[in-house]
């Protein structure tokens, strides 16, 4: 397994020289990536040895090493420049990609990486949507948010309109109240709020009589209200005639 360099590992950083962003074109733009304090450009390359001999970039064919080349450009806005191995002039293996956006130069992420950085996103986002599931034998399972409870407290309570209620209602609730009163009259008055309840005195009204009493009373009146009958005398006793 290869040796990774971490020095080359720039992903997090960006580079700009404010004073060439104006003037930036596919002529020069090289010559502005291979700035001294351009932290992505490598001093060793063949890049360097064509401009101190004063040669032009058709020699980078000839040599071997690392170089670097402009692979796309979409003026004004955009250029992509390729870090690469030179081999032989028609063989060379792609090192690392850097485009300039504005002027602002960046890393552009191998395929590793980006696969990486997905899993370790999915792993995060899978773990945090299981840290909010809950379980139980009786319920099976749901979602606890930790910030459910919060806006449920948060959240104003909509009050329920109450609607008026009819007249018939209202007259069918006096009427029981006062059934209640009758047949469970109250023991003690308060005159006032915080004043000693004062007892009241009810009046034992007189039972009425039960169907049996009534029974009672007018069997006499029906038996004295008829008049008896006659009694009628013995019959008399007559002698047989022999």
């Amino acid at each position: 397994m290869a040796s990774v360099d971490f020095r080359d590992n720039l992903l997090g950083i960006s580079w700009v020289d404010s004073g060439w962003v104006p003037i930036l074109n596919p002529g020069n733009v090289l010559d502005y990536f291979s700035e001294r304090s351009n932290p992505f450009y490598d001093r060793t390359c063949n890049n360097e040895i064509v401009k101190m001999q004063r040669l032009t970039l058709e020699h980078l064919n000839q040599m071997v090493g690392v170089e670097y080349i402009l692979l796309h450009a979409q003026e004004p806005i955009l250029y992509i420049i390729r870090k690469q191995q030179r081999q032989s002039p028609t063989q060379v293996i792609p090192l690392a990609d850097y485009y300039i956006i504005a002027g602002v130069v960046y890393q552009a992420p191998d395929l590793g990486t980006l696969l990486s950085s997905f899993i370790y996103s999915m792993l995060s986002a899978f773990d945090e949507a299981m840290s909010y599931c809950r379980y139980h034998p009786s319920k099976g399972y749901w979602w606890h948010f930790k910030d459910q409870e919060e806006r449920e407290k948060t959240k104003p309570k909509s009050k329920k309109k109450e609607e008026p209620s009819s007249l018939f209602q209202r007259h069918r609730v006096d009427t029981l109240l006062l059934d209640l009163r009758s047949k469970f009259p109250p023991t003690f008055y308060q005159p006032k709020p915080g004043d000693k309840p004062i007892p009241v005195e009810v009046k034992k009204e007189p039972e009425p009589p039960t169907e049996a009493a009534k029974q009672e009373e007018r069997e006499p009146a029906t038996k004295s209200s008829a008049p008896a009958p006659p009694s009628k005398p013995p019959p008399e006793k007559r002698a047989r005639l022999q």
